[in-house]
């Protein structure tokens, strides 16, 4: 027992430590997620605020300050509360034999740098983009995804607006992930992080950029905001799942794009009676719905 507290301790400790060392600029910059994620985020929001896609939207759009307190929450406190749990998890599966290489089907550390950081990008995102679907078909699930679905006016934030328990649900399944690629993760993988927070930033924003061909790989803006579409298409229960990569809708067919106007109401039927405040959203999904 000492052992796995002492692991929940060190892993705990050192995301303490290590998210306070990036704050204070004392960790290389390419690695820094925090100030990184600030760098991004300011970013996309100054093209949001010269090139807007619906121009009538607020710069300060409906719900700026909560989706902004979730991006800080689910990136880096939650992230940090969570560390020694898988920590401990870990230490579990290594004891019954199974560890990082179990289900090795590609040993990325036999490759060269750029086919590893390609690689690893592409599986990682059709884990989430599968993920993403159950997050929709099942019940249970899409009531803690709902506070993703909350959003009635899209903005570069709403990207990191979800409920802690998603952490639970994509955590195993992109360690999954990475056991499928000889249980490695590239040296250079803050590469893909980076552009992966981009390309979702992007998504979410209120920009209107669809890649020209490139459209049918990377997703987009445009391809996004009919994912938060109120109304789906008939006996549908959802559309556009892609996280990154617009690339398996249009392989399995779950793409869906009617028009580009931008002004389609966002949402789910009942939203209304879904709570606004932070608090309430994160119980909103441990509870028995009445309808």
């Amino acid at each position: 027992m000492n052992k796995y507290l002492e692991a929940f301790a060190d892993a705990f400790l050192g995301s303490v430590e290590w998210t306070w060392r990036s704050i204070l600029f004392e960790v290389p910059w390419y690695t820094n997620y925090f100030w990184g994620l600030i760098a991004i985020s300011l970013l996309v929001w100054l093209l949001e605020i010269i090139f807007p896609w619906r121009k009538n939207q607020s710069i300060f759009r409906r719900d700026f300050w909560l989706d902004a307190f979730y991006m800080f929450f689910n990136f880096f406190m939650f992230s940090i509360a969570i560390s020694g749990f898988y920590k401990v998890l870990e230490l579990i599966f290594t004891n019954f034999g199974i560890n990082a290489k179990s289900l090795a089907v590609i040993d990325l550390a036999t490759l060269p740098t750029w086919v590893q950081l390609l690689l690893f990008f592409i599986i990682l995102d059709f884990v989430q983009w599968f993920t993403h679907i159950l997050l929709h078909k099942y019940k249970v699930l899409w009531n803690f995804h709902k506070v993703h679905h909350s959003v009635k006016e899209m903005g570069f934030a709403a990207h990191l607006r979800y409920h802690w328990m998603e952490n639970i649900f994509y955590k195993p399944l992109k360690v999954f992930g990475v056991m499928i690629l000889g249980g490695f993760e590239p040296e250079q993988a803050y590469v893909v992080h980076f552009v992966a927070i981009a390309i979702g930033h992007f998504n979410h924003s209120n920009i209107k950029i669809t890649w020209g061909p490139l459209k049918y790989i990377f997703n987009n803006p445009v391809m996004h905001l009919y994912h938060h579409s109120y109304i789906l298409p008939k006996g549908s229960y959802g559309v556009n799942f892609g996280i990154s990569l617009s690339l398996w809708d249009y392989i399995f067919k779950t793409n869906y794009i009617p028009e580009d106007s931008g002004t389609i109401e966002l949402g789910f039927p009942g939203d209304e009676r879904f709570p606004q405040d932070f608090l309430h959203q994160n119980i909103y999904g441990f509870r028995k719905e009445k309808d």
